[in-house]
């Protein structure tokens, strides 16, 4: 018999020895071996359906539902809900619980895709607020307090808003502060907390969400915590979320047929968290703290660090995630990350033309670290690794005209024009820049000359752009 091609890959894969500095947080399942969790054999016995014993995700009485009293024990909040559809189907139900067709909401600009397909599906209208940048590693930074008041007057008939906290970066705005502004003005705070399912585990890390007060958290437990990929959480707190129609919203954006395999993850993940998660994530925190002094002597290479907190609104950083540059040796990061792959089996989670990200969680140990200052070391000596020093034109990432609702703009028809001569015309399509990961253009908003050329500059430096069914970006969606 043939071997099945996706799991005869994976298979290969699992066998290069490779550390793992991206997500998921289990790492390649390390953490599963550590405490010796009867996975692995034949995960098949477990991908069961609605049985008796075996509970209902949509109306949970048994099994399900103790586990997800004990995860909302765990983050303090007053109910918690396991999602089996990712984030995604968290935000998006989310958003569509405390709004109608037709309603306003503030959005963080720098927002995951999700939270417009949140305002398409609901058919929502976007007050955007615009983030800090730090322009010399464009990298989006935080919201700052000010400016969500600033929205909530201009837009006093918004019934909610959304923000993401920490960013990818790990980067926290000032999470209390919006917290009381937001509820000052009777409003209800959403946060997409993807990347902050961990910060619970210590107070060396940034306050959660939940615990700073915000009235709806979604976490993506499978990126910095250890349960499978899609799987992750909802809590809510206090009284200002109507929770049977959150539960009517959750219930039409996910699957009907809900995993139990990544259920059960999730709630692995909690029997983890319960038991070791403080002592794990206090060896990361040592782990990182020495692995930040050994790279502190590499020159050149810098670190997205505490140094940044007071700058660009930045109140905190999540120190798990860790921003590395070697732009000032003339060292891309795209190529950085590629030698990481190739030379020393390590794995990152993104690069851009600047920077690599590294994700780190509970499951990465002291091994990990020492072959990554290791790696860097080795490739700062390395005098056969071609530099080249990329400098992009300064952008103001100024909020675009919005002349079609993104609803309206998705049912649009529409045809492809030059992007070069598309100046003037309504966009049908997303143009995001990684780096920052900041919408150029929204679908329904005016594409402008500035735009043009920053995305032009881009191009030529090789700069992904993503959000165009034409992957060049020669040509453009319009609305005609």
């Amino acid at each position: 018999m043939k071997r099945p091609i996706i799991f005869n890959e994976l298979s290969k894969l699992s066998k290069r020895n490779m550390v793992s500095f991206h997500v998921p947080g289990h790492k390649n399942g390390k953490i599963f071996e550590k405490y010796s969790l009867e996975i692995n054999n034949n995960i098949g016995q477990f991908d069961i359906t609605e049985i008796p014993g075996s509970d209902n995700l949509h109306a949970p009485e048994g099994i399900i539902k103790e586990a997800q009293e004990r995860a909302k024990s765990f983050y303090g909040g007053d109910h918690t809900f396991f999602l089996i559809n990712g984030t995604t189907c968290g935000i998006v139900s989310m958003i569509m619980s405390v709004t109608n067709p037709g309603d306003k909401i503030i959005v963080q600009r720098d927002c995951h895709r999700s939270v417009i397909s949140g305002m398409i599906l609901g058919g929502i209208v976007p007050a955007y607020v615009k983030p800090q940048v730090n322009s010399s590693l464009l990298l989006s930074m935080a919201l700052t307090p000010d400016s969500i008041e600033k929205a909530i007057k201009e837009n006093p008939d918004a019934k909610a808003v959304i923000i993401t906290y920490p960013n990818y970066y790990g980067i926290c705005s000032d999470i209390e502060k919006i917290v009381d502004i937001v509820h000052k003005y009777n409003k209800i705070l959403i946060v997409d907390e993807a990347h902050g399912a961990h910060l619970k585990l210590s107070d060396k890390l940034p306050i959660s969400a939940l615990d700073a007060g915000a009235d709806m958290v979604v976490q993506s437990t499978h990126k910095t915590l250890p349960s499978f990929t899609q799987s992750s959480m909802l809590h809510v707190k206090g009284k200002r979320v109507d929770i049977d129609k959150l539960k009517t919203m959750l219930a039409l954006n996910q699957s009907s047929s809900p995993s139990y395999l990544l259920m059960g993850s999730l709630d692995m993940a909690m029997t983890i968290l319960a038991q070791e998660g403080n002592f794990l994530m206090e060896k990361l925190i040592e782990n990182i703290n020495d692995f930040t002094k050994e790279i502190e002597e590499i020159e050149g290479l810098s670190l997205v660090s505490k140094e940044f907190i007071g700058k660009y609104g930045v109140k905190d950083i999540d120190v798990t995630k860790l921003t590395l540059n070697m732009g000032s040796l003339g060292i891309e990061g795209t190529r950085l990350e590629e030698i990481l792959r190739k030379k020393y089996n390590i794995q990152v989670e993104m690069a851009d033309i600047y920077n690599i990200l590294a994700v780190s969680s509970i499951a990465n140990d002291r091994n990990d670290f020492s072959r990554f200052s290791r790696a860097l070391k080795a490739i700062h000596d390395d005098k056969k690794i071609p530099h080249r020093k990329v400098e992009l034109p300064e952008f103001s990432f100024g909020i675009p005209k919005m002349e079609v609702l993104p609803r309206a703009a998705v049912y649009s028809e529409k045809k492809s024009v030059q992007f070069i001569k598309s100046c003037g015309r309504i966009s049908g399509e997303y143009i995001i820049p990684y780096p920052p990961g900041i919408p150029l253009i929204c679908p329904g908003e005016v594409i402008s000359e500035e735009v043009i050329k920053y995305v032009q500059t881009l191009k030529n430096l090789g700069i992904s752009v993503i959000g165009t069914s034409d992957e060049s970006l020669n040509t453009i969606k319009v609305i005609e």
